[in-house]
């Protein structure tokens, strides 16, 4: 919000000079990003009269100004100054900035950028006329060619009559135009914030100064019509929340005075012609935008608020073509869409150089749905960013009868008395009782509730005690915030209030006090567990984004009814490979493996610790299921599908797994159908939950990739892990007695699994048996066909005595008999 020092005053005195009012307001909590001189680098520039103009006898382009500058000569006769220009908005009888010879002008110049200390003006000849000076565009005078008057925003800066009488004078002096803009960052819960009233008030809660409030009355308005001659307003949607149309006769176009001008332009915003500056002078006052229609543009003379059709094209001010749809607010005569409601006026209604006849509108619209349209159609204006914040629909009235009074006030209209007003249901202030006990325990301060109440009514709040005296620091006080402070809902806000107000700079400065002890989750401390043992055996841990594509779950084979393909689709993706949520980290453990391979990277071991997304598919429209998963991934010299079972396998025991499943898996695509393991751990009511998947990537999947090696990976999932997890460490005395293996080796068939063996000898175990361990798989020339060799190591063992020989030998017995019954596993002959 771009505040005009100069405009400020007219609404609060501030006694302070520009740098103490800054630190102060910055102090109470108004960020301020930068303030700057304007006027500054403007030296013996004058204000002076085109008497006369010849064409230049060498230069097609160029003419011969005679300059009337307010001198005379000792006839009484006015001197001239002569001055040859190019620019082609000048003519006989114009009011100009003149830069005689020895003046300095900001610049920019002739497209040269502007220099420190200005540029300095010389006498020279231009194809051979002398040239005293030079005339001066309201760019080369430091201004923003943005907010250059419309008139002028071409060529010479044009100034109005009423400078006629003042030739001569430095212009400096002549326009007043020495200022300072002061550049505010207002947030977006401080839309009262984006006016010049709105920062008067915070400059009088600030200083505590008086704030002299615009006047508003017409005093002569046209009583022989009423609005309702000229247009009726009808509303048919609830996204309006207040419309005001007010009439204007007899208008007459022409520029406005330059103290409107000058505020405008301090504002950033181009004078237009008087009707439209205006409505953006008042805009820029009271935060309400305001958009005034020619009468003759408004067939059947009716106003109608309502949504737009689907595909309906409409040509906004701007002259471009806008598609619309059904979502966004249009305001439409009897026949065709006038406006984009909130946003931007339509070419079809615009204010025309002969329009007699002004319809005022002054509405409130739904923020939330010219947020949208605005998005929708690309399309920020002035009046969007203050209606997508928020507009408090009690300033319509106020604001209108604002545009009719300066109407009045500048002689450029007849006002007809009255307006049409739809205003279904009116925004009322809502009252919030605030503990004063509360604040000064949150700011740590000891404030009365007499010194809180004297703050809240300095924000135009009404505010009373309703238990408790003035003198209390524990009172209760009832606030009635204005309607223009949308933020002031709750307690929490006017203890925000009270602490700017009271001053930042004067609050305690302590450390404060909690009893809370810090915690952390069981998923984090497991998540760290997991990087600390993984990184341990050797893998480095990488760190991809949430964000992937569909495609992502092509490349690695899953099927089209796979669970995986419940992704959550980004709304406003910023591209096709950023337009879901991922669901495995497995499309992104071989993005990295391919792009190391691609860099001849022999060896790499690598895993990610990240979220996943699942579409919710128990409530329609509710936040995805997320979950943290860990993928392993792992190609290069040594790697097999052993060395991912062991990974597995240790960081699964580290985690507090310990008696995990694992069982062959044959038809899941990302993986070789032949080594591939899905990882399981038993309920307490005998079910399977699923924890892992692992394997060496389908050949297919590896080469989607650019990878021609063996690719194994992993992926367990922490939600079941941590379900299950156990990590409690029971003491156990060390065995006092020796202990003894045995090593076997057993001819099984090809499809039995190690699992299923151990399963075998781990059943119904004896109390001397400890634990078996496998520990070789053999295929070759001394097995059969279809079979394998698979060797096993078991341990015996007892508390309370040394074993004898033939005690093992029964037990050892028992197991092999059980191999043989279950498995129709044999002793493999030496």
């Amino acid at each position: 919000m771009l505040v005009s020092w100069k405009w400020l005053h007219d609404y609060i005195s501030v006694d302070e000079d520009i740098v103490e009012y800054c630190n102060k307001m910055i102090m109470s909590g108004s960020n301020l990003e930068t303030c700057k001189k304007v006027g500054d680098g403007i030296e013996g520039v004058l204000v002076g009269k085109i008497e006369k103009i010849e064409k230049h006898p060498n230069a097609d382009k160029l003419v011969i100004c005679q300059l009337n500058l307010g001198s005379e000569n000792s006839a009484g006769d006015p001197e001239f100054t002569q001055i040859v220009t190019g620019a082609d908005n000048v003519f006989e009888g114009a009011i100009v900035p003149v830069a005689v010879s020895g003046s300095k002008i900001p610049g920019p110049l002739h497209g040269a950028p502007a220099k420190d200390g200005g540029v300095e003006i010389k006498s020279g000849e231009l194809r051979g006329v002398l040239s005293d000076g030079m005339l001066c565009s309201a760019t080369e005078l430091g201004f923003d060619d943005k907010v250059a008057p419309m008139a002028s925003k071409d060529g010479i800066w044009i100034l109005g009559d009423e400078f006629a009488d003042k030739l001569g004078l430095k212009l400096v002096d002549a326009l007043d135009i020495e200022d300072y803009t002061i550049d505010f960052e207002i947030t977006p819960n401080r839309p009262d914030c984006l006016s010049m009233i709105g920062m008067a008030r915070e400059t009088k809660a600030t200083f505590g100064k008086e704030l002299h409030m615009p006047e508003t009355d017409v005093k002569n308005a046209d009583s022989d019509s009423k609005p309702e001659d000229f247009v009726s307003v009808e509303v048919n949607s609830d996204d309006c929340l207040r419309y005001t149309a007010r009439v204007i006769k007899n208008v007459k176009m022409a520029q406005s005075p330059w103290w409107m001008q000058q505020r405008l332009m301090a504002a950033g915003m181009r004078p237009i012609n008087v009707i439209v500056d205006i409505t953006n002078f008042v805009m820029l006052e009271y935060g309400q935008p305001l958009h005034a229609f020619d009468v003759r543009s408004i067939e059947g003379g009716k106003i109608i608020v309502e949504h737009a059709e689907n595909n309906e094209v409409f040509v906004t001010l701007d002259g471009k073509e806008r598609k619309l749809d059904s979502s966004m607010l249009m305001i439409k005569d009897a026949e065709k869409s006038i406006a984009i409601a909130g946003v931007m006026g339509g070419m079809n209604s615009e204010i025309e150089v002969d329009t007699k006849t002004v319809i005022l509108e002054s509405a409130c619209f739904n923020a939330d749905n010219v947020r949208a349209t605005s998005k929708k159609l690309g399309l920020r204006t002035e009046a969007s960013s203050r209606y997508e914040k928020g507009v408090d629909p009690n300033l319509a009235i106020t604001a209108a009868n604002r545009f009719c009074h300066l109407v009045e006030m500048l002689g450029v209209g007849n006002v007809v008395d009255g307006n049409v007003d739809v205003y279904r249901v009116p925004k009322v202030s809502k009252p919030v009782n605030v503990r004063a006990a509360r604040i000064n325990k949150v700011l740590g301060t000891e404030i009365t509730a007499g010194e809180m109440i004297e703050i809240f009514n300095s924000l135009e709040c009404d505010s009373k005690l309703i238990e408790g005296e003035a003198e209390d620091k524990d009172a209760v006080i009832c606030v009635y915030p204005p309607t223009v402070r949308q933020d002031l809902e709750a307690e929490v806000d006017f203890v925000e209030e009270v602490a700017r107000i009271y001053g930042y700079d004067n609050l305690p400065m302590e450390i404060p006090k909690s009893n809370t002890m810090p915690k952390v989750t069981e998923s984090w401390k497991l998540r760290k567990m997991a990087r600390n043992t993984l990184t341990a055996i050797g893998m480095n841990e990488i760190q991809t984004i949430s964000f992937g594509s569909p495609s992502d779950l092509d490349k690695v084979n899953i099927d089209e009814d796979g669970i995986e393909r419940a992704f959550v689709k980004i709304i406003n993706p910023l591209g096709e490979d950023t337009s879901i949520l991922r669901t495995i980290l497995l499309p992104d453990m071989m993005q990295v493996l391919s792009l190391n391979y691609s860099r001849s990277i022999e060896r790499v071991q690598a895993f990610e610790i990240g979220t996943t997304f699942l579409k919710n598919f128990i409530e329609e429209g509710g936040l995805p299921y997320e979950d943290f998963n860990i993928c392993l991934g792992s190609y290069g010299e040594g790697e097999d599908f052993f060395k991912m079972k062991s990974r597995v396998e240790t960081l699964l025991f580290e985690l507090g797994i310990k008696n995990p499943i694992f069982e062959a898996e044959s038809e899941y695509a990302p993986y070789h159908p032949g080594r591939c393991a899905r990882v399981s751990v038993k309920a307490e009511n005998g079910e399977e939950v699923e924890l892992a998947i692992m394997g060496q990537v389908h050949p297919d999947v590896a080469d989607n990739y650019g990878i021609d090696a063996e690719v194994y990976a992993a992926e367990l999932m922490l939600g079941p892990i941590e379900e299950f997890s156990n990590r409690e460490i029971k003491y156990k005395k060390p065995a006092k007695f020796p202990g003894t293996s045995r090593d076997i080796a057993l001819t099984v068939d090809e499809n039995i699994t190690a699992g299923e063996i151990m399963n075998v000898i781990e059943e119904d175990p004896d109390e001397i048996f400890k634990r078996a361990e496998i520990f070789d798989i053999y295929r070759g020339k001394q097995v059969d066909n279809n079979k394998k060799s698979v060797a096993i190591r078991l341990f015996y063992g007892h508390d309370e005595k040394t074993l004898k020989d033939e005690e093992v030998t029964t037990v050892h017995r028992t197991i092999l008999s059980r191999l043989a019954d279950k498995l129709n596993a044999s002793l493999r002959e030496q």
